[in-house]
């Protein structure tokens, strides 16, 4: 199959609009092409593209820092000799003068298919910029490794944030530029907006279910995204980082895991699978011990469950991470009814809520968990009916 870079790169009809342009790209490490090249060095090589800028998302474009709330600075190409602006340090939206270093902006990042995962906001912020200054967006297309099924309950009005772009669920089973679309059609933004599509992609069919498996290498998005279990595992495991819980941070298998000192990983097992065994197919559960080398817990045994999601049980329909993760958290409620389960800490700059409430745009799930009367259909219920109403929504934008 071919990404949208591949195609740029290969068909050179689809450069002629970019003739006599200034190109920036807004990328990160896995923005490569199909023999690794990264894109900014593939676009350079092309005599028919005059690139004069780039721009790097959280983690930055080279991808060097590890965790959350850690700003990039902005810094010069060493090797191409144009400014590399930075849209998670002292800015999260472009400002004025580097929107004025472009005419076109080809983003080109490789997503995980998550409302929380920030590169679909910054996404939001270079469309609501471009059109406010005259500028083309053209979306370079990947694939959502996560693929096209939808979990979670949609973002509440009043709890937009840097990791909430807009009324989604958790898992939207989009790709980046079918959400640029979305993003479009709801603000009522005017600009020229292009998607170069993929050729191949095949999001239904296994084993990748959204990942090219045997065709493309995986390279991290960001530092901890380093495999394809991690990405499916992503949208109820990275509810953990609102939580005194660790996902596995300092370990070799992040966001995969969860786990802390004190715990009894078989009882919390057992008490999923008592509470709503249906949440559970798709998937295997195994208990583990792990010792965080940083992040929460560091230098400290921990017993937890590994969220397994590539073996011969895995089911892609049937795999619902977000509720596991849910089903995690009531079962520790219940199993330890005084654990201080919700880190409070300012969570992507927002102050006054708490971060598991800002991860889930809303507070419903962690009233759900909390309460000790509420029951698995409590929870379902308003999901379900999220996920239906998305499923419709998303259908005008959908590419492939």
């Amino acid at each position: 199959m071919k990404f949208g870079i591949d195609r740029l790169i290969s068909e050179p009809e689809l450069r002629a609009a970019l003739k006599g342009r200034r190109v920036a790209l807004l990328g990160h490490p896995a923005s490569v092409t199909e023999d690794l090249t990264h894109s900014l060095d593939a676009l350079a090589a092309c005599p028919d593209i005059t690139l004069s800028a780039a721009f790097g998302p959280q983690h930055g474009m080279r991808g060097d820092l590890q965790d959350n709330m850690m700003e990039s600075p902005d810094f010069t190409d060493p090797r191409h000799g144009i400014p590399v602006f930075s849209l998670y340090g002292e800015v999260r939206r472009p400002t004025g003068q580097s929107m004025g270093t472009f005419d076109v902006l080809l983003v080109d990042m490789q997503d995980l298919g998550c409302r929380i995962y920030t590169f679909i906001t910054t996404l939001r912020y270079v469309l609501e910029a471009a059109a406010e200054h005259g500028k083309a967006v053209w979306v370079l297309d990947r694939p959502n490794p996560a693929g096209r099924p939808v979990e979670g309950l949609t973002l509440l009005p009043g709890w937009e944030s840097f990791v909430g772009a807009g009324p989604m669920p958790m898992r939207h089973g989009m790709t980046l530029g079918e959400l640029g679309l979305w993003f479009i059609d709801r603000l009522k933004l005017d600009l020229e907006y292009r998607v170069i599509g993929m050729e191949g992609w095949t999001p239904d069919e296994g084993p990748g279910f959204g990942w090219p498996l045997l065709e493309r290498e995986w390279i991290n998005p960001s530092p901890n995204a380093p495999n394809l279990s991690m990405a499916r595992a992503y949208a109820g495991t990275v509810m953990l980082e609102g939580t005194m819980l660790s996902e596995g941070r300092g370990t070799t298998r992040p966001l995969e895991l969860f786990g802390a000192p004190g715990i009894d990983a078989r009882a919390v097992i057992g008490e999923m699978r008592a509470t709503a065994p249906e949440w559970l197919k798709g998937c295997t559960l195994r208990d583990c011990w792990f010792e965080p080398t940083f992040h929460k817990h560091a230098g400290q045994l921990c017993n937890g469950v590994q969220i397994h999601v590539a073996g011969p049980r895995y089911n892609h329909e049937a795999f619902k991470p977000w509720r596991v993760q849910a089903l995690g958290f009531k079962a520790i409620r219940r199993l330890y009814p005084d654990y201080q389960l919700w880190r409070d800490f300012p969570y992507e700059y927002e102050f006054g809520k708490l971060a598991i409430d800002v991860i889930n745009g809303g507070p419903g799930l962690r009233e759900w968990v909390d309460d000790p009367a509420s029951t698995p259909g409590d929870l379902d219920g308003p999901a379900a009916a999220d996920e239906a109403a998305w499923v419709e929504e998303r259908k005008p934008f959908l590419l492939y």
